[in-house]
């Protein structure tokens, strides 16, 4: 039996619940990307998106950074045991996973039903995020061990790092607000806060394949969908999915002035402040208003972003190979908590944010190239105004803002790179569309030309 077109990407997304219960979430995207690279391959002549050599450089980049994992970074616990290059091989293949989705989505048969198939099931990861939001929110206890840790050799079963990632939870609790312990969803993902910036991400792709491109019953349940969605995205207390929902608005708005497109401004602004009045009338606002008072973790991101450059401009070009644990923390320098030092331990540096794990770990030319391939994608595709192009534009700026915040690999970077792809699909069917209509515009002026001229007496 011959598999349909693209089945990689359909089993990547569509089946993305299954993957996350059985534990396999962390690694789908190396598996899968095993049979895109084949495809690939298979193709012969690969295209690539503009910009494409920037990245080369970050991806040689975080395979030469490998060479600093024995490096003992300022102020940090010196590195030891083989969990160091475990980690680093994963980290690599992440990367190079999610830019052989990306290759493999901009490769795909050409064709509009293909790009809108892509778009419906990143829209369709959005539904299952905002189902898992509910699940989180609701049923916060609900935890379970994953079926693939049953399959793992007991000597990395019993692994602390591995017993962690096999236990598959729909929500974190955590003291965010004060007053004691409360969830925070993230189903499906292993975090809350991937939680929180993956689903604006793949909101902005619900929008498109569900309300732009949708038909009537599509586009209301997408409406309504949108509506649904408030209630988890309040109750995560996801300050940074606030402020990035907050960016997405301003920056439609301002593409939207820009093209003259009035009638769509104004039903924007509507739907924003509808939705925002139903959240102050109801008590997710005294949630928000709760959250904005307590910022238990401005302190700590600032004390690790400041050790994180301190490390890093003693290792400005290399970096370490990955983040290191802080002696100490912003509360004490003592190492470990203990019960009147609950924020006292070993943090990360380079754990709060996708920016810093670049710093730490590969140094200011990884930062540089990071930032310098999706700056290029935003300003090579700026004068792309269609639904796809506004939309693939939002999330580079989303990706931008997010890495400040929070880190990418796998899912965000991966979803981040399926939209760079999109992006160049929608610019490379742009184009020739273009040079059919000049070819056609030059074509009949030389027919007429060509046609018996009528003889003169």
């Amino acid at each position: 039996m011959r598999l349909p077109n693209g089945w990689p990407l359909t089993a990547l997304f569509v089946l993305y619940p299954l993957w996350w219960a059985l534990g396999l979430d962390a690694f789908i995207f190396d598996i899968v990307a095993v049979p895109m690279a084949f495809q690939l391959i298979r193709r012969g002549r690969i295209r690539v998106p503009a910009g494409f050599g920037i990245w080369l450089v970050l991806l040689f980049w975080v395979v030469l950074s490998g060479l600093m994992l024995g490096v003992t970074a300022p102020g940090t616990v010196p590195p030891h045991g083989f969990g160091r290059y475990l980690a680093w091989a994963l980290r690599t293949l992440d990367y190079l996973s999610a830019t052989t989705v990306m290759l493999y989505v901009l490769n795909l048969d050409r064709g509009e039903e293909n790009q809108r198939r892509t778009v419906r099931l990143m829209g369709f990861l959005a539904v299952v995020t905002i189902v898992g939001g509910y699940v989180g929110a609701l049923v916060p206890q609900l935890r379970f061990t994953a079926p693939l840790k049953h399959l793992l050799p007991h000597a990395i079963a019993s692994d602390h790092y591995v017993a962690q990632l096999m236990l598959v939870e729909v929500a974190q609790v955590q003291d965010v607000l004060g007053g004691g312990k409360l969830p925070r969803p993230s189903a499906p993902f292993e975090f809350t806060n991937t939680w929180g910036e993956n689903l604006a991400i793949l909101l902005i792709w619900l929008v498109v394949g569900w309300v732009a491109f949708g038909g009537y019953r599509r586009r209301r349940l997408g409406y309504l969908l949108l509506v649904a969605a408030l209630f988890p995205i309040v109750y995560s207390l996801n300050r940074g999915l606030w402020i990035g929902l907050g960016i997405a608005v301003g920056y439609v708005a301002v593409r939207l002035a820009l093209r003259g497109r009035t009638a769509t401004l104004a039903g924007l602004a509507l739907a924003a402040s509808l939705a925002g009045l139903a959240v102050l009338a109801t008590p997710l606002g005294d949630t928000i208003a709760a959250r904005a008072r307590h910022g238990h973790s401005n302190e700590i991101r600032s004390t690790l972003n400041a050790r994180t450059v301190a490390a890093a401009n003693y290792s400005p070009i290399l970096g370490y190979g990955g983040n290191r644990a802080l002696i100490g923390a912003n509360k004490s320098i003592a190492i470990g908590k203990s019960a009147n030092c609950r924020q006292c331990g070993n943090r990360e540096l380079g754990s709060d944010g996708q920016f810093w794990t670049n710093l730490v770990g590969q140094g200011w030319p990884a930062v540089l190239c990071y930032n310098g391939f999706f700056l290029y994608a935003l300003w090579r595709y700026r004068r792309d105004h269609s639904v796809i192009g506004i939309a693939g534009s939002l999330v580079i700026v989303l990706m931008l803002f997010f890495q400040f915040l929070y880190g990418a690999l796998p899912t965000t970077l991966a979803y981040g790179l399926i939209s760079v792809a999109l992006l160049a699909r929608n610019d490379g069917q742009v184009r020739a569309a273009h040079r059919r209509l000049v070819e056609a515009a030059v074509r009949v002026p030389r027919q007429r030309s060509a046609m018996p001229q009528p003889v003169r007496v």
